[in-house]
């Protein structure tokens, strides 16, 4: 089964990645590593290593709203802005929220999809 829209919900340490169509729905469950090094910022790394598992896990859709925390998405919308910049076109939303159901994280991204169909300012 092929989708084409997604919905994410992410904070520093995981991610839930739902891909959906007009009548099911999928998630995968993404985790940080926690391998930590004496590295010189080394949580720099591995927080990168972690958005680019989450920009991979939708690289095909066509439709991505990004939630979470705000900070969370602040993060990982400069990620997207420096190292994966084609992505930017796709994501047709940044909502904070707190955790929430899978059925109503789609939910909130139908409707997202509604109002973009109908003409309505996207919110930002």
């Amino acid at each position: 089964m092929t989708f084409t829209h997604a919905v994410i919900w992410l904070d520093h340490h995981k991610a839930l990645v739902i891909e959906f169509d007009p009548e099911t729905m999928r998630e995968r469950r993404l985790e940080a590593s926690s391998h930590p090094t004496a590295q010189h910022r080394s949580e720099v790394r591995s927080e990168h290593e972690f958005f680019a598992k989450v920009c991979d896990a939708v690289a095909g859709m066509d439709s991505i709203l990004v939630t979470g925390s705000h900070t969370a998405q602040a993060d990982f919308r400069h990620y997207i802005d420096k190292h994966r910049p084609t992505l930017t076109d796709r994501i047709s939303g940044w909502e904070t929220v707190d955790h929430r159901t899978s059925a109503q994280l789609v939910a909130l991204a139908r409707q997202r999809q509604q109002e973009s169909a109908k003409g309505l300012a996207p919110r930002p």
